[in-house]
């Protein structure tokens, strides 16, 4: 494993530090993602410059409780509820993102003009499904920002849980028909293939510990042989429950990022991110898309192409990261 692979993973966020009034959390603080593998590669928005990875990142989403956002329709703008991260969280003041702000739950992105794609666990039922809103933009797009609004537009409401799986070690998804087209926002093209080997290129993106949209790069395939899902190490934690899990090398969503690692460890009196080697540790569980992609119509342009032969504009990782 070169340097250029490195693993990365991430962290469940503790129902007792806050998290415990969010939908379904006393089943999700079980089954969420959690810890660093190696290096933490998590960026904002604005330290990624590879236009694709920006694209992505715009079909995706932050889960908010629905009483969490409001519309001022005066000003035509949505406030979200949010905290600051490392005070609310107990975290050490050296911790990555410690000064900005948090709220979102889960994540999910965009792979139909209304449909979106998320956890099982993050929305477990049709009442669930309606007292949360789906906000998109949720990201940093300039140095310094602190994002505590959204053009009212950008949120969605649920008009339709289609389908919600939790197989404990198993599958874990969740398809919503939200309340009107995304309109402006490209859907997701989905890997339809089945195929996925060991060592094939990841990243992912999404709301880590409910953190404004981060991208990590870098990590690979650790085992794509259990059934309904596959092992990465991805650098992902409680909040990135939800998140697409996408093929470096052909930009294509492979997964849904569901379960792994523990979060945080206590140093000193405070909190730290659990950080394992790159090959150490039980990795982050990911739901193949396959699971659920018969339920997902095929997009206007989706092309039955071939992988790309040599080398593709987000892989491997010295590819990926060198532009952000």
């Amino acid at each position: 494993m070169t340097n250029g692979m490195r693993r990365w993973t991430a962290a469940v966020l503790s129902a007792a530090l806050g998290w415990a009034l969010l939908p379904g959390r006393a089943l999700a603080q079980r089954t969420q993602p959690e810890t660093i593998y190696g290096e933490d590669d998590r960026r904002d928005l604005y330290q990624v410059q590879n236009p694709k990875v920006l694209d992505y990142a715009d079909s995706t989403t932050a889960l908010f409780p629905s009483y969490k956002v409001s519309v001022d329709s005066a000003t035509g703008r949505a406030a979200l509820g949010v905290s600051p991260y490392g005070e609310d969280m107990g975290l050490c003041p050296e911790e990555p993102f410690y000064k900005q702000k948090n709220g979102a739950f889960c994540s999910g992105s965009l792979v139909g003009e209304d449909l979106l794609m998320t956890a099982g666990h993050c929305v477990r039922s049709p009442d669930a499904c309606k007292s949360t809103k789906f906000v998109f933009g949720f990201g940093i797009r300039k140095e310094g920002e602190s994002p505590e609004s959204v053009p009212a537009g950008d949120v969605f409401g649920c008009a339709e849980l289609l389908g919600s799986v939790v197989e404990g070690q198993g599958a874990d998804w969740a398809l919503i028909r939200l309340d009107r087209k995304a309109s402006g926002r490209k859907p997701l093209a989905i890997e339809r293939s089945g195929k996925l080997e060991n060592t094939a290129p990841l990243f992912v993106i999404g709301h880590p510990a409910g953190l404004p949209t981060k991208v990590a790069g870098g990590a690979t395939v650790r085992d794509a042989s259990p059934n309904g899902y596959f092992v990465a190490n991805l650098d992902t934690y409680g909040g990135n429950s939800g998140s697409a899990v996408f093929n470096a090398r052909t930009g294509k969503v492979e997964g849904i990022l569901v379960r792994g690692e523990v979060d945080y460890v206590y140093r000193n009196g405070c909190r730290v991110s659990n950080v394992c080697p790159n090959e150490g540790c039980r990795g982050e569980d990911v739901t193949k898309v396959s699971s659920l992609s018969g339920l997902i119509p095929k997009l206007a342009d989706e092309r039955e192409a071939p992988e790309p032969e040599g080398e593709a504009p987000l892989e491997p990782q010295a590819k990926l990261r060198a532009p952000w």
